[in-house]
């Protein structure tokens, strides 16, 4: 398999994270007049949603970059809520083995590329 079909699957699974956080994000924002949230949660949403939406535009050629915006979004997401509610965080890692093996393969598909000999 060639590096430019990883290279499709990363970024394809990139978009997708991306889309996904969007989708969170505009609906979290979407309910704060039902829901309000406190000042800090609503301008980290806010400022995650503008990184996240123009990610599409500006990280299209930066795998780094989309990586860090879907870092940043997810972490403006979860650490206020942590915070404020700490038995939070049980489920969190419990949630952590599955994240961390897609993250594992998405690293591992980005650095698939870059050798100069692919392996099937």
């Amino acid at each position: 398999m060639s590096s430019t079909r990883w290279d499709k699957v990363e970024l394809t699974a990139s978009y997708t994270l991306l889309t996904i956080l969007a989708t969170e994000l505009l609906t979290r924002l979407g309910l704060v007049t039902m829901f309000p949230m406190p000042m800090v949660d609503l301008v980290l949403s806010v400022i995650a949603t503008v990184l996240v939406i123009g990610a599409f535009w500006f990280a299209r050629q930066s795998r780094a970059l989309r990586f860090g915006i879907i870092a940043f979004a997810a972490t403006t997401q979860l650490v206020p809520m942590v915070i404020r509610s700490p038995v939070l965080l049980l489920p969190l890692v419990g949630a952590a083995i599955p994240v961390g093996i897609m993250l594992w393969a998405m690293i591992a598909l980005s650095k698939k590329g870059r050798g100069t000999e692919s392996h099937s």
